[in-house]
Order: C-alpha cells, then structure tokens, then sequence
C-alpha cells in the first residue's frame, strides 16, 4: 500500500511539475519568423473536443493551395473555412472524443508515435469557437506553406492518406513529418506553425491553457 501511495504521489508530482513547465514555456518568448505585420486575413483557434484546430479562411489563394484535398473528398471549392490539426496518429486518428479514449492510443502517445494531419471543410460564421488571430496576407502565405511542408510525400510527390474512417464526411487524415510525444504535442505544433508565421508566442505551449495563455500574454 504505501509502495502504491509512493507511485500515486510521484505521478501527481510529475504531472504538476509538467503543467508548471507548460505555464513557463508558454510565457518564454520562441523564435518567431521576421515578417510584415498586418490584419488583412485572420486564422482562428478553434477549440476542438481534443485540442485546438486552425481554422483558415478558404479564400482563393487557399483554395488553389490545399485544392489536392478535392481528391481526398474534402470539399475544398464549396468551403468557408479549411480546418487544420496535427498529431499522434495512434491516438488523433481514433479519438474524435473523450469518449474514445483508450489506454492504448493514450500510452502510444505519451511515449512517442508517428504524426498525422487531418483536413476538414467548414461551413458559416465559426469566429466565435476560439480566438481570431489576425495575418497578413504574407503572415497566411508562410502558415499555408509550413502546414504543406509538413505533409509526408510518396514517390509521386502526393501526400499520403492514412487508412481511417475519419470523423465526419468530408474529413481525411494524411500522414505528417515530425515525431509526436508528450514533449511534442499538438498544441506545440500549433505554437511552431504560429511563430513560424511570425505571431508572437511562447517556446513551449503543450497544452490547450498554455497556448490560450501565451496568446494572452503576447497578445
């Protein structure tokens, strides 16, 4: 019992000490890309049951960028908004709820597991499900690009789709590069993508808090 007692305390321990962590690293300033400010366009933090998803405006210049999603069954033409997430294929792939959870998917990810991305369309004014984060036009250009370069390639050059059912109709999941782990999060990714496009945030944000809050403290 009190070897139990021991395991118990050092698990609340290690897990204080990683959201302690988190705060930190969320209040770190990263390295963020040197580009042109600006608010001509806006991407939103959606907060999705799991972790954040992006939301980008489908305008023309995002259509013509993720249009090979069409042949993935994502109605990219007919779209208001194309929905981006990262993360570990293992657990991403088969949660779509906290009713989903299974140890399995949750081991698989905390100790390490390949990276997938999932695409979806969406429809209507969706502002209000997270915070809007306003980009240049150049600020959008660098997210759209990260976001394509993460992408795993065949031998064609075409992404690779994972065998999934996905979450709804029209969502596809493809695989990415990058490794997931309890370091490496899919709210990380979402800090990296964001500082890569020049938005101010903290160097470590793995947690949906720690990404709200190093957004407000940057603001």
């Amino acid at each position: 019992m009190k070897r139990l007692a021991r395991l118990f305390a050092g698990l609340l321990t290690a897990i204080g000490l990683y959201l302690f962590a988190a705060v930190v690293g969320a209040l770190i300033p990263g390295p963020t890309a040197k580009v042109a400010q600006g608010a001509q366009t806006s991407v939103v933090l959606a907060a999705g049951p799991i972790h954040y998803d992006l939301l980008i405006p489908a305008d023309p210049d995002t259509r013509q960028a993720f249009g090979f999603l069409t042949d993935f069954g994502v109605p990219v033409e007919g779209a208001d908004w194309i929905v981006v997430g990262w993360g570990s294929r293992a657990f991403y792939t088969a949660t779509g709820t906290y009713q989903d959870l299974s140890i399995g998917s949750v081991l698989q990810a905390v100790t390490g597991d390949s990276s997938v991305m999932r695409f979806d369309a969406a429809y209507g004014d969706l502002s209000g499900l997270g915070p809007a984060i306003p980009l240049s036009h150049e600020q959008m250009a660098l997210l759209r690009g990260q976001i394509l370069q993460g992408l795993t390639r065949d031998d064609l050059g075409g992404p690779v789709p994972v065998a999934t059912e996905g979450f709804t109709a029209t969502d596809v999941f493809l695989e990415a590069e990058g490794h997931f782990s309890i370091l490496r999060t899919c709210n990380v990714w979402i800090g990296q993508v964001l500082r890569g496009a020049g938005v101010k945030l903290g160097i470590w944000t793995p947690t949906p808090y720690a990404v709200t809050l190093s957004r407000w403290w940057f603001g």
